[in-house]
């Protein structure tokens, strides 16, 4: 299991745990540990983590009304939107950066 995954396992029992018990600065944490399970994401996923970073957000406010569980419901789609939040700033941010970094200079090749 590589650190990625652990931290994103750790960031999901905060995510859930904090929905019960005043963490605090768990925002940070959780943007933190997002940023780095974001890292590793292989490319084929990075719409996959990014349209799932924006529905959580979304969709957390609107399980408050359930009765009894609602408001922990929501607590916990918050804090895990807050972890796939971070992934997906990662990902943004990489792909701004291979866009605009300096590449290498092109090869010369050798005249035969």
């Amino acid at each position: 299991m590589t650190a990625e995954k652990i931290v994103g396992l750790i960031g999901i029992a905060l995510a859930i745990v904090a929905a019960f018990v005043a963490i605090p600065h768990i925002d940070l944490v959780l943007l933190v540990a997002g940023l780095v399970v974001g890292w590793s994401i292989a490319r084929e996923d990075h719409v996959r983590v990014i349209v799932s970073a924006m529905a959580l957000m979304g969709f957390a406010h609107l399980f408050g009304s359930v009765p009894e569980v609602g408001q922990y419901l929501s607590a916990i789609l918050a804090n895990a939107g807050l972890l796939a939040a971070g992934a997906a700033l990662m990902i943004i941010l990489r792909n701004v950066y291979s866009r605009f970094a300096p590449s290498a200079a092109p090869a010369i090749k050798a005249a035969s």
